[in-house]
């Protein structure tokens, strides 16, 4: 006889369970819709992991692997339009839609110990809109390197937000074994030992919002023992970058 938690994996696929709590916005009005929002959420995140990069290549997606997409889910009327996506997850929650993928994304996944996870902001282009005084939105992701994985994601309204949304998504990662990198903006000690308490390591940027921490850092590698140097050049981004990393030798 099956217990109860494999009854409930058999009933309900593992998708469906973590986005269950996500709140449907359409449900306000109570008004009648046609696609049920676990089908919406499964369409988009599978495009965009196929390489969609917007609504309406979205919704092409699901028209074209229609019938792959009803493995999983029935989609009894189809595909949704752009005009249907674009409007839903526009007023859909995106802090408890990240809390959801990112429990989604940890029982799918597993983390190689000692794995970089990168922490890093960016302006979404062409998110914002002038004419309402609508500034472009600004997303501070985790991006596990090696598995090539975004594991969560929080918007913030301003670059200068960064500060407090990093510490907002490390409480919903598991990075335990891990080595995070963040910027110059987000070397904080706060921020260092949220780190330390999810039981990783953390490699973080020094510059001259830190002026004195930055001093002291080249003060310690000016003397002592000899320090180990390894360049890397690089381009990308319409530059090219050579990367000289020191560091001290053990005694």
């Amino acid at each position: 006889m099956l217990d109860s938690s494999l009854k409930i994996q058999k009933k309900y696929p593992v998708f469906q369970l973590h986005f269950s709590s996500l709140k449907d916005p359409r449900r306000i009005n109570k008004g009648n819709y046609y696609y049920p929002l676990e089908e919406i959420l499964f369409l988009t995140i599978s495009a965009i992991i196929s390489g969609a990069d917007g609504w309406t290549s979205i919704s092409q997606f699901g028209k074209t692997k229609l019938n792959w997409l009803r493995n999983y889910f029935p989609y009894e009327v189809g595909i949704p339009s752009h005009d249907v996506l674009g409007k839903l997850f526009a007023r859909l929650d995106h802090t408890e839609f990240t809390e959801c993928f990112a429990n989604w994304v940890n029982t799918i996944s597993k983390i190689t110990k000692g794995e970089v996870v990168a922490i890093d902001g960016k302006t979404i282009c062409k998110s914002d809109d002038k004419s309402i005084e609508k500034s472009a939105l600004h997303v501070v992701s985790a991006y596990a390197s090696e598995n090539k994985l975004c594991l969560g994601q929080k918007v913030v309204n301003e670059k200068s937000n960064e500060i407090t949304a990093i510490p907002e998504l490390l409480k919903i990662l598991d990075i335990r074994g891990c080595i995070v990198t963040i910027d110059a903006m987000g070397c904080q000690k706060k921020i260092a030992k949220d780190i330390i308490k999810k039981k990783a390591d953390y490699l973080l940027m020094v510059k001259n919002n830190q002026k004195e921490l930055k001093q002291q850092v080249e003060k310690m590698f000016s003397r002592g023992n000899p320090t180990k140097t390894n360049k890397q050049f690089d381009t990308g981004h319409g530059r090219a970058e050579t990367r000289t990393a020191r560091y001290k030798m053990n005694s």
